[in-house]
């Protein structure tokens, strides 16, 4: 029997949930989904249309179970340049592309993270920033509107092309 997940909860502790499902980036945008869980249940869910399912975030199911939801490891492009200027224009210029970034940092610095696209990795290393193609989780930033926890999201939706730089690219 399908586990219909219906309640987005927000972040919760592994040991809150009965089962995880891991996505990659591109499944959890969706608010309709038929997967399999990491234990091997079939899991629908059924949510509002809103923002991206977050590493950590639970699902409620109909039953009351919660389901954790994980980031999957997929193929990534890691931007790694100066801090300050550097990294705020980095993260600037690629942003002004539409694109879901994830950023952070580690032992080796701040980083900008994406999926791997040849024109945002030239743009990167035009800026001075060092590439690296690698596999790990990609869980971008959540919109600047969207609160923790809320169950629906004031980000727009483009339904056109822009042009950007003499290049163009629809979303």
């Amino acid at each position: 029997m399908m586990l219909k997940l219906t309640e987005r909860l927000g972040p919760i502790a592994a040991d809150q949930t009965t089962d995880s499902l891991t996505l990659p980036y591109e499944r959890r945008v969706l608010g309709r989904l038929k997967a399999t869980s990491d234990s091997g249940r079939e899991l629908g869910l059924f949510l509002d249309r809103g923002p991206v399912l977050r590493d950590g975030e639970g699902l409620r199911a109909e039953s009351g179970e919660v389901v954790r939801i994980r980031a999957a490891v997929e193929p990534v492009v890691t931007a790694r340049i100066a801090a300050g200027l550097p990294l705020a224009r980095l993260a600037y210029h690629l942003g002004n592309r539409h694109v879901q970034l994830a950023l952070g940092d580690d032992a080796q610095g701040g980083y900008v993270r994406f999926p791997p696209d040849h024109v945002l990795e030239e743009l990167a290393e035009r800026l001075g920033a060092n590439l690296e193609h690698h596999d790990a989780p990609f869980d971008p930033e959540p919109g600047a509107y969207t609160q923790p926890g809320q169950g629906h999201s004031h980000e727009h939706h483009h339904a056109h092309a822009h042009q950007h730089h003499g290049h163009s690219h629809a979303h």
